[in-house]
């Protein structure tokens, strides 16, 4: 499975309603993440949290590999993700260095520049 694009926005990710339902259980893991007793959980035991949660085996193992493409594939959203990587002490530029192919500094640098100039 990957992520939707719009045919006239090629490479552009499509969050819409069927995605939000394929994630549901998975971002709503994901926003419990801002309670700290639910981060100490998580921290514990982040298989048995995901399980919990209802998380599908895919879905499992991606939150466990920390792969942050999958989790966008698998019906993540980004904000809910970015909860995620901010435990592991990872920026929002770090995601989108990720999510387009570029370092976190590259990435940085790009936006500050004006934005991506490769589409």
């Amino acid at each position: 499975m990957t992520s939707q694009s719009r045919p006239d926005l090629p490479g552009t990710y499509v969050f819409d309603g069927p995605t939000s339902r394929r994630g549901h259980a998975m971002n709503k893991l994901f926003m419990s993440l801002v309670s700290g007793s639910s981060r100490s959980e998580f921290v514990a035991d982040e298989a048995a949290y995901c399980a919990r949660h209802g998380l599908s085996d895919e879905q499992t193992t991606a939150v466990l590999e920390r792969d942050w493409q999958a989790m966008l594939d698998l019906g993540g959203s980004i904000f809910y993700v970015y909860k995620l990587a901010m435990m592991d002490g990872l920026s929002m530029q770090y995601l989108g260095g990720v999510f387009t192919g570029m370092s976190e500094d590259e990435f940085r640098a790009a936006m500050l520049a004006g934005g991506r100039t490769d589409v």
